[in-house]
């Protein structure tokens, strides 16, 4: 019964086979190495069911032209006028206004009813791919490969189109519903679509967390832990917020910021407090670009080396933001910092906000040095990327501690001491400090090792993904990643490789949302200062005779540190400081006869 509804809804966007190869009669050779998987695929679901939705899912579409032509230009206006004019005939489903981004259905009882667990059974080509938008159902197996963001729709298989189509204006446009319209086989539950989330238990002290988005991959959920998508995380220079990985030690506090108060001690004029609305107009707004990353980011990969403990983070939980508020420095000279005091203080400690059942907050401290100086750039930030912080992100205020491991960039800041000791926090004491390779949970003494401040040179590889394909008849690869270094340092160079490192290319490297590195639009950082990572892409030659790839990339930065080759050498008991060389491994797709 669920395939036959399935091809009834398919059924009704068919159009003559003859009309099909008409089209696509003059654009075949040009568009053969995309579209042969995808007729393939069409033709094999065809001739499992009826003839007429046989016709549906046959080795032709008349959208492919214009769909094909915009995803090679990477131009929506191509594909709008294109699908524009292929509907000409087609039974077609009513909309509404675009300013109201979305579609009106056939009818109540035209299409058929789906629960959110039948959609969800629809997560691969297989068994098909369907989605669910403002109450609609829709089957877009056909659409995959056209899609001009390829297969990242994937991600949404099963679910919600709306959290993945707000990162991207485009998608409220009208001829982005039209296409849509076409796809749709059903009307969702009405009890799924009025379930917006699970009622709360109030016991529960993570009951009033924030929503997040569903692309993000969860490595806890109590607290929540998370990081994007590889393949999404370097598609823009600045992270979207929703996107931005979650890293949270202890439930999301929430706090009023009108009551909100900033307690600063340890100062010869005494106690300090300040209200957001003295952050905001006291001080004047200062604005950095700064990347923050997970002392534990790539931390899986010293899990295949030997099980430590800790989040099993990927490679993303690593993102590039815009924050803007108060420099500390100004802050505290203004509470009474002077010179005198650094004769004998050594450290300024931050406190949050969050709290566990037990009341125990969570703290972190940096450098003195590194907080009062003129060019550390730390900030009393409350904006992100232009906008108030996400509860996620330490609304109201947050430390953002530039070239620093992400830990010391305390969320919900609540106090700051200026002290001669680092802060007792089990964070700064008894967590993040990297140890031997033979250092094991019985020798390990916290005390001998330093907090991590500064972060070593690190790089990875976001596309290809690993253990996806890329054809012969393509010729070449295109690699792309990130490339960071803490402290300030720049990223001058990455270099890939295909072959086990007995050739080298030089990557491109962009470091800004439009330019590419050296560009009159982006000025090199000053010395010191380079807080944000570089987006990097080089296109390598398929070596010949090879089935199977290992792609690698490492980073130099401008003290001209570089990364370890292998992982063994760096394993620590808390799989933290993971820097060695990034590896993926893809498949070569050889070319098929004719």
């Amino acid at each position: 019964m669920q395939h036959l509804r399935h091809c009834q809804g398919l059924a009704r966007v068919g159009l003559l086979g003859t009309q099909r190869a008409q089209l696509l009669k003059d654009v075949a050779p040009a568009v053969a190495a995309c579209a042969g998987p995808l007729a393939g695929r069409w033709q094999r679901r065809g001739n499992s069911s009826n003839d007429q939705s046989g016709q549906a899912h046959s080795g032709f579409n008349p959208r492919w032209p214009h769909l094909l032509a915009g995803l090679v230009a990477g131009t929506g206006a191509v594909l709008a006028y294109g699908l524009r004019n292929s509907q000409s005939g087609q039974e077609r489903i009513a909309i509404e206004p675009a300013s109201q981004s979305s579609i009106e259905p056939v009818s109540q009882s035209s299409l058929p009813v789906y629960t959110q667990e039948e959609v969800s059974r629809h997560k691969n080509l297989d068994d098909g791919v369907w989605v669910t938008y403002k109450g609609g159902v829709y089957d877009i197996t056909e659409f995959i490969n056209m899609h001009p963001g390829g297969d990242k729709i994937l991600l949404a298989a099963g679910g919600a189109l709306e959290p993945f189509w707000a990162l991207y204006a485009v998608h409220s446009q009208e001829h982005v519903l039209e296409i849509l319209a076409e796809y749709k086989v059903g009307e969702l539950n009405p009890e799924d679509r009025k379930r917006q989330q699970k009622v709360s238990d109030a016991s529960d002290p993570y009951s009033t967390d924030p929503e997040r988005h569903p692309a993000l991959r969860i490595n806890s959920a109590k607290p929540f832990n998370a990081e994007p998508p590889p393949q999404l995380l370097t598609d823009s220079y600045i992270t979207p917020n929703a996107l931005f990985f979650k890293r949270n030690h202890l439930p999301v506090p929430q706090v009023d910021p009108k009551t909100y108060k900033l307690e600063i001690e340890g100062l010869p004029k005494g106690s300090v407090s300040l209200s957001l609305h003295d952050l905001k107009t006291r001080f004047p707004k200062h604005t950095v670009t700064a990347t923050l990353q997970c002392a534990g980011n790539r931390r899986s990969e010293m899990n295949s080396v030997k099980q430590v403990k800790g989040l099993n983070w990927g490679i993303a939980a690593i993102s590039n933001a815009t924050w803007s508020g108060a420099r500390l420095r100004d802050v505290l000279l203004a509470a009474g910092y002077t010179p005198e005091v650094a004769a004998k203080a050594r450290h300024v400690q931050f406190e949050g906000l969050d709290r566990d059942v037990t009341g125990t907050t969570y703290g972190a401290s940096i450098p003195l040095v590194k907080a009062v100086s003129e060019f550390g750039d730390v900030l009393l930030a409350y904006e992100m990327n232009g906008e108030d912080l996400p509860p996620d992100h330490g609304y109201p205020v947050r430390a953002v501690v530039p070239g620093t491991v992400g830990a010391r960039n305390v969320k919900w800041l609540g106090k700051i001491v200026v002290s001669e000791e680092e802060s007792k926090s089990h964070w700064q004491q008894n967590d993040y400090k990297g140890f031997s390779p033979s250092t094991d949970w019985d020798t390990v003494d916290f005390k001998s090792a330093p907090a991590i401040q500064e972060l070593p040179i690190q790089s990875a590889i976001t596309t290809p993904a690993e253990g996806t394909s890329v054809d012969r008849s393509m010729e070449e690869v295109t690699v792309k990643g990130y490339a960071w270094s803490g402290g300030g340092r720049e990223v001058v160079r990455v270099d890939v490789t295909v072959d086990g490192g007995k050739t080298w290319h030089i990557a491109q490297l962009q470091d800004s949302e439009k330019g590419q590195e050296g560009t009159a639009q982006t000025p090199p950082p000053p010395t010191g200062q380079a807080w944000a990572w570089k987006l990097f892409e080089a296109t390598v030659p398929l070596p010949p005779e090879h089935q199977e790839l290992e792609i690698m990339c490492k980073a130099v930065d401008n003290s001209y540190n570089t990364q370890p080759d292998t992982v063994a050498p760096i394993w620590n008991l808390r799989g933290v400081l993971s820097n060695a060389w990034h590896r993926v491994t893809v498949k070569i797709n050889e070319d098929s006869e004719e």
